[in-house]
């Protein structure tokens, strides 16, 4: 089991089983008095266009709830980490905070976000949470942080472009995905049938997950690096070979970021692209035009039609040093589930953190907004769930894993590093 590096004095409980029961749903409460006081809550800037009403609406929710006032300080996501550390480390964070999902095992190793499981547990919220943000939240085996949002990556393509070259349907495997990027490439010499995107770890993955790989495996709290073993070798060889072997992008996309890939997509250079649940809210208000043309498919693994891609997002969490854990809990509660958490989807274009609240999305959303639901309910996954993983993020290990293939280094040999280099963060 990990050894807990206790930060603060009133740090993270043990680790026992989670065993969360169907309990029945809660009400919504307004049973907690907070008449006099203040919670005051981290928001991260630029998810919401729309933050300030937002927040206007769920503090005087909040207030009429429970009788407390609200004080939400917006922070940017740029030396977020740092300001999180530090905070936790000086007693000087806020009551709650939206903490993105591979900084929660940090944090609750760290002492410095509560377990929420008791809570949760009591409040019958365990039942219906989207799999993938609840794994990210729990640690040993309990939860330090409520699903709130989340996103995943699938294929989002130009229709238009794609029935030019008559290949306008869901790829149900590896070879159908091959198929549709040779026709396109064979149609047109000047598009870039399917960009690998080298500066993106996340465009990466759900091949090594779709051949049946991992990043890494835990056994009995101690976690070992798996990206070397064959069946994830198999699926980066064939990720990267696409562009190695099959003419599928160039050589300008070894270092590109997503970002750089939508803007190509946006010159329609591009028929056809790995990206995020959230960018085609992005393009139909950027490009119009362009948006009425969309089509998404599933990312597929070696031999089905949906693989696992990883599902990224925040988390509610408590700061331990909080004065009010049971108001702190109203909030998280408040702004997780109900109206608001199906407010803040609907706003931001990212799907929330319960089913309900998804089925309520998913409902009124269209066909786009359909398949990557279908992605993320069928193939949503975490990374490897431990404090170490922030280190290997910082160390950019995988990505530079990625680049050195998309450079010459052998699939193996690229991942044996990235292994020896993991396995040293693992043993620390």
């Amino acid at each position: 089991m990990i050894a807990r590096r206790q930060v603060l004095a009133a740090g993270a409980a043990g680790s026992a089983a989670l065993a969360l029961s169907a309990c029945g749903g809660d009400d919504g409460g307004g049973e907690v008095d907070g008449e006099g006081k203040t919670i005051t809550m981290w928001l991260m800037e630029g998810t919401n266009a729309n933050t300030s009403e937002y927040v206007t609406a769920l503090s005087e929710a909040f207030t009429e709830q429970t009788g407390a006032t609200l004080d939400v300080q917006v922070q940017p996501w740029d030396g977020a980490h740092d300001k999180f550390v530090t905070a936790m480390a000086g007693g000087t964070g806020p009551d709650v905070a939206e903490v993105g999902t591979t900084w929660v095992p940090e944090f609750a190793d760290a002492g410095g976000i509560d377990d929420l499981t008791d809570d949760i547990e009591a409040d019958g919220l365990a039942e219906g949470l989207i799999e993938g943000l609840a794994e990210a939240g729990t640690l040993e085996g309990r939860m330090y942080g409520m699903p709130w949002y989340a996103g995943v990556r699938s294929i989002l393509a130009n229709g238009e472009m794609l029935d030019e070259a008559g290949v306008n349907e869901q790829p149900e495997s590896w070879d159908d995905l091959l198929s549709m990027i040779t026709t396109l490439e064979e149609h047109n010499s000047d598009w870039i049938p399917f960009p690998i995107q080298g500066g993106s770890i996340f465009a990466a993955m759900p091949f090594v997950w779709g051949a049946g790989g991992e990043i890494a495996t835990e056994d009995g709290g101690s976690w070992t690096a798996a990206i070397n073993q064959p069946e994830a070798v198999e699926g980066l060889e064939w990720y990267t070979d696409l562009a190695l072997e099959h003419d599928s992008s160039t050589s300008a996309a070894n270092t590109w970021l997503e970002t750089d890939t939508l803007a190509e997509f946006l010159q329609e250079t591009v028929p056809m692209f790995i990206t995020g649940s959230w960018v085609p809210a992005t393009i139909r208000a950027d490009n119009p035009e362009l948006a009425d043309k969309l089509v998404a498919f599933t990312l597929p693994a070696k031999d089905s039609a949906v693989a696992p891609s990883f599902l990224g997002g925040s988390l509610m969490c408590r700061f331990t040093e909080t004065q009010e854990p049971e108001l702190a809990f109203e909030l998280i509660k408040l702004v997780t589930t109900g109206e608001f958490a199906t407010r803040w989807a609907e706003e931001t274009n990212y799907f929330p953190g319960t089913e309900e609240a998804l089925n309520e999305v998913v409902d009124a959303g269209d066909e786009l907004t359909q398949v990557f639901a279908t992605q993320m309910l069928d193939g949503g996954k975490s990374v490897p769930v431990t404090p170490a993983w922030g280190k290997i993020e910082g160390a950019k290990t995988l990505g530079t894993m990625i680049s050195s293939v998309l450079g010459g280094t052998s699939a193996q040999d690229a991942a044996d590093t990235a292994a020896e280099e993991m396995d040293g963060f693992f043993g620390e």
